[in-house]
């Protein structure tokens, strides 16, 4: 089962991920945070198994956070060649997207992009926030 989000900024998609390291109930298989210039798009994968109350509180958790994500077709394929193992090198080449992190779900990944692209600019813009 797939979730796939929009997120404001760096700040909310933190929270998600420490969410999602600590919810043992949810069997994450992986995440992948891909950074856009007008926010975070946040793809999470859990087992099948996951239970309709387990599933609904987790939508929710996430509705209040984000917003569900249709990406555009540059997106989809990014996406979908992570999954099927292509390097995140490759793809963000290929697909012209900042894949942040993929994998199991990771902060210091999205702590150290934020860290570098903030230096690289001289100041924070809103989504790095």
């Amino acid at each position: 089962m797939y979730y796939l989000y929009f997120l404001a900024n760096a700040s909310l998609t933190l929270r998600v991920t420490e969410y999602l390291r600590s919810a043992s109930h949810l069997a994450v298989e992986f995440i992948t945070v891909v950074h856009q210039i007008d926010g975070w798009v946040i793809r999470i994968k859990v087992s099948d198994s996951i239970t309709p109350q387990a599933h609904g509180n987790f939508v929710a958790y996430l509705n209040e956070l984000g917003i569900p994500y249709e990406p555009d077709i540059r997106v989809q394929m990014a996406l979908w060649s992570l999954e099927t193992g292509q390097s995140p090198i490759n793809v963000m080449r290929r697909y012209q997207v900042a894949v942040v992190s993929h994998g199991i779900p990771d902060s210091a990944d999205i702590e150290a992009f934020r860290q570098q692209f903030t230096k690289g600019l001289g100041y924070c813009p809103e989504t790095l926030a």
